[in-house]
């Protein structure tokens, strides 16, 4: 008996060559003679934000602020004339007398009203910084009012304590 062998297939295209004689055949420059490009990696999907609550953050710092501005203006304004609304205040909760405190009062005004533009822009930058970095920023304006506003009646409580009137209203328990 004879056994006859079938020959093995003849092989296909580039199955016996290396990558480099394939490349070599296909025309395609030697793989260390092709420049390396890094593809920059995206980031991960949930390291980024929703669109819509960064916008929320971004519309309701914005609107912080120019409530906060306006505010700013018209109350620096007052403070500047401090004596008269001292007056005013006096009169409105009822304490018996005037203001009398002139000096001290204009002084302290024009401190408050420099401290309260003051405080405002750098809540303002503070904000916009943390706007521009993408971190959430809407606390900013409200942190920055607070903080001025301590400032500010500290200034204006000085001449207020340093009036006759108002000393004698709060010995006397009137307000």
């Amino acid at each position: 008996m004879s056994e006859q062998t079938t020959p093995a297939p003849r092989p296909q295209y580039g199955e016996y060559a290396t990558p480099e004689e394939q490349r070599r055949l296909a025309g395609l420059p030697p793989l260390d003679a092709v420049p390396v490009t890094e593809v920059p990696a995206e980031p991960a999907p949930e390291a980024a934000a929703p669109a819509g609550r960064g916008n929320v953050d971004r519309i309701v710092t914005i609107a912080l602020l120019a409530y906060g501005l306006v505010n700013v203006v018209m109350t620096a304004i007052s403070y500047l004339d401090l004596p008269t609304v001292l007056q005013q205040s006096m009169q409105i909760l009822g304490i018996e007398g005037d203001f009398t405190n002139f000096a001290q009062g204009r002084l302290a005004g024009a401190v408050a009203a420099v401290v309260l533009v003051i405080g405002y822009a750098l809540t303002a930058l503070a904000a916009f910084r943390r706007l521009r970095a993408g971190k959430k920023s809407w606390w900013v304006p409200l942190v920055g009012a607070v903080a001025t506003m301590i400032v500010v009646t500290i200034c204006i409580m000085i001449p207020m304590l340093g009036d006759p009137a108002f000393v004698q209203c709060l010995q006397t328990g009137g307000v």
